[in-house]
């Protein structure tokens, strides 16, 4: 299953953060529209101003696992 999450660049210094809830932990979308809505919602300011200029500073990326992350298989 394909899931995403939400980075931001805070100091557009190249150096992107995970987006935490309330709880501390990262926040996971499955569905890459409903982490888009969120992050504008979030953010609502950086994401208007990067539809017009850069440099973009939020974004959603697709996280991608490794066959560790993964639960084994029964032999």
């Amino acid at each position: 299953m394909t899931q995403y999450k939400l980075e931001v660049d805070r100091k557009n210094n190249g150096v992107w953060e995970d987006v935490r809830g309330s709880d501390g932990d990262v926040l996971i979308f499955d569905d890459e529209a409903e982490a888009r809505v969120k992050l504008a919602e979030l953010f609502p300011v950086e994401v208007q101003m990067e539809k017009f200029s850069g440099p973009k500073r939020t974004r959603v990326i697709k996280i991608l696992r490794d066959e560790d992350d993964w639960p084994k298989r029964p032999a």
